[in-house]
């Protein structure tokens, strides 16, 4: 292994939300997006580098790659950088077909978990490590100064704990065990703190897990996240399936057995423990009325293994930890439980049965949703708040839809509407889309600043058109039968690459780029990146996902001539450099538009040379001749590249061209420096 630069370096959840109709504020402006009516083309078809490929590796051989990673913790933890106090923790090793191992660990300081300390490395066949991604970009420095000892009392932060969960609903009196001291790192300088737990049930019944993080020494409340992520089958949604059973005449019950023994059990309307076993004389399980227990046991029992199937088959991984194992399944959970949740402290996916408990929330895809939850806490372990939140409720609606087209039922045919099956707004209305997600009268399409403040299943919403622009691209079309109308925010088409390809970058990303704290500016890194890896950095596929990223506002695009830029080619520059301070104040470089007529083009070209030393820092901002302000750039603690030398397109067909255009920069994080090297604009 060899050395690396020690700057560079780079689970849970319900189907819905507690308060599903909470108001959403979306952006609106100059950064709202002009629908695309035009069909766009598939990229051109090439081939994955097989040696990108994930590998498909067997229990024993994931076992034996954990065990020899253990073995190396403390030389790994020395090459890194890291300090004596330090100690690393195997979480998860996946190997691509070429021997390129990514070990994703855990941290320790002083015997203390550190939250926001993970990372996975990247390391050669050879053993020679070839990129570090980080959780947090905290240095040892700074995690060695962190006091151990707390000013304040465990009971003093459970107090504050039980009092975040009243908030959310929770009558529990007590936290479920008493409060653990951590090193929080998550949020940027380390710090010491509390974690507490405090369980119960939410207020639409959910059970209740909410973690409380509490500064060790001023007893404010730092953080909290929600760790619920909400033989023949004759079914309610997917009509007469296959199913996985043990037992033999006379005696069969739902087991698993070639799917890790999952099982699938009968709470009969309770809200704790594992219920009952289905088992009866015959192996044919329910009658596809929702009247029959037995029919919503076989819906999750197939969704379970279509889920499995899915992961195994198309990924290569053996089941939601890689280890073979297979979680179990609870159906008639509560009375009128109009929601499905995963829970990590189970292994277990659990259903209601709807409004009237006419309708269990079984459907293919909300199985393969919950499961998913699953599969990304054992993976990127993205936690359940701000952004990272919402791209781990859009992981488990984009595995959901992938595993409903897997499965190729033609009783619930592919598609990239979520929960359509189970009538849960009552007129027949799926609960998301993914193609246009404000169909939902809540769901944002694009990327703004402040998204990470909205309900997790709604700032979902970005992620999930990115999903769709990269697979089907933009515009009008009907697939399946559905028809579907993808706008972009830039007004400009985005031409898909198809549903595979889509799913096989995301999933890579997700188990060797996305840490507990990606954001989307650090999924638009982590999904090119694996681009680059499997069709190389000049592919279609790699600038498709430049494309879909700037269709929901978040990066640039691709570059090069664009047919609907109605502009000459007239460029306004500015060579003039200009410092950026560190943590400083915004500054910005101008130019002078003259001598145009009308408004600006819906495809202006924003050419931007920043030299910096850690590019993650910079917020950068396209400011109109009225003020008027288009994001360019969002700072992100995981884009650790140098430098900004990259060309933007923004639809700024509503303002006049005429005027003094500004870049606006400003560096939102100290220990790095860089200038404004020259800022252009070409009409």
């Amino acid at each position: 292994m060899r050395s690396t630069h020690s700057r560079r370096a780079t689970a849970t959840g319900a189907l819905i939300a507690a308060a599903a109709l909470l108001a959403v504020g979306v952006q609106s402006g100059p950064a709202s997006a002009a629908p695309d009516n035009g069909t766009a083309r598939t990229a051109s078809a090439s081939k994955a580098n097989p040696g990108a490929l994930t590998k498909q590796l067997s229990p024993s051989q994931r076992a034996e790659l954990i065990r020899e990673a253990t073995a190396s913790t403390a030389a790994t933890a020395k090459e890194l950088g890291l300090g004596s106090q330090e100690k690393l923790v195997v979480k998860d090793v996946v190997q691509d077909n070429d021997g390129t191992t990514h070990t994703r660990y855990e941290r320790t300081f002083d015997g203390l978990p550190v939250l926001g300390g993970d990372l996975v490395v990247q390391e050669s066949k050879a053993g020679a490590t070839e990129s570090v991604v980080k959780a947090s970009r905290a240095t040892t420095a700074q995690l060695k100064a962190v006091d151990t000892v707390a000013d304040i009392t465990p009971a003093a932060a459970s107090k504050q704990a039980l009092g975040a969960a009243k908030a959310a609903g929770s009558a529990k009196a007590e936290a479920d065990k008493a409060p653990r001291k951590v090193v929080w790192m998550a949020s940027g300088t380390p710090q010491l703190a509390y974690e507490t737990v405090v369980g119960g049930l939410q207020e639409d019944g959910t059970p209740n897990a909410l973690h409380v993080i509490t500064d060790a020494s001023t007893g404010a409340k730092l953080y909290e996240w929600q760790a619920i992520e909400n033989g023949v089958g004759n079914t309610e949604y997917s009509g007469q399936v296959t199913l996985g059973t043990s037992g033999s005449s006379g005696s069969y019950n739902l087991t698993d057995t070639a799917r890790g023994s999952h099982k699938t059990y009968n709470l009969n309307h309770g809200t704790s423990g594992k219920g009952t076993l289905f088992s009866g004389a015959d192996d044919v399980w329910g009658d596809g009325n929702g009247t029959s227990p037995e029919t919503a046991a076989a819906d999750a029992h197939y969704g379970a293994a279509e889920t499995w199937d899915y992961y195994k088959n198309v990924h290569g991984r053996n089941g939601i930890k890689g280890d073979g194992v297979g979680a179990y399944s609870r159906v008639h959970y509560g009375n009128n439980y109009v929601n499905a949740f995963w829970d990590d402290s189970c292994f277990c996916m659990t259903y209601g049965d709807g409004s009237g408990n006419a309708h269990p929330l079984t459907a293919l895809d909300v199985a393969a949703h919950e499961m998913s939850h699953g599969v990304t806490s054992n993976t990127a372990g993205l936690n359940y708040s701000g952004e990272s939140g919402g791209l781990n409720e859009a992981t488990s609606d984009i595995f959901g839809s992938a595993v409903e087209f897997y499965a190729n039922n033609s009783t619930d045919v592919g598609d990239y509407l979520i929960g359509e099956k189970i009538d849960i707004n009552g007129d027949g209305t799926p609960l998301r889309y993914q193609d246009k997600p404000s169909r939902d009268g809540i769901s944002p399409d694009s990327w703004y600043s402040g998204i990470g403040n909205v309900d997790v299943h709604y700032s979902s919403g970005p992620a999930n058109h990115f999903f769709y622009l990269l697979s089907e691209g933009s515009g009008a079309k009907t697939i399946n039968g559905v028809s579907y109308n993808s706008p972009t925010s830039d007004g400009l088409p985005v031409t898909g690459i198809g549903r595979a390809k889509a799913e096989q970058i995301w999933f890579k990303a997700l188990s060797t780029k996305f840490t507990s704290t990606t954001n989307y500016a650090g999924a638009r890194t982590g999904t090119l990146a694996v681009a680059g890896e499997l069709y190389g950095t000049t592919s279609a596929e790699y600038k498709a996902v430049q494309d879909a990223w700037a269709g929901i506002n978040v990066g640039a695009r691709s570059g090069g001539t664009d047919p609907t830029d109605p502009g000459d080619g007239t460029v306004f520059e500015n060579k003039t450099a200009v410092s950026i301070p560190d943590a400083g104040s915004a500054i910005t470089s101008s130019v002078t538009v003259t001598g145009r007529t009308g408004k600006a083009p819906s495809a202006l070209k924003v050419g931007v040379d920043i030299t910096h030393t850690y590019r993650g820092d910079l917020v950068i901002d396209l400011v109109a001749p009225d003020g008027s302000t288009y994001r360019l750039k969002n700072s992100s603690i995981s884009d650790s590249a140098d430098n900004v030398k990259t060309t933007y397109t923004v639809n700024a067909s509503s303002e006049t061209a005429n005027g003094t255009w500004k870049l606006k920069v400003q560096d939102v994080y100290s220990g790095d420096t860089g200038k404004i090297n020259s800022f252009k604009l070409t009409f």
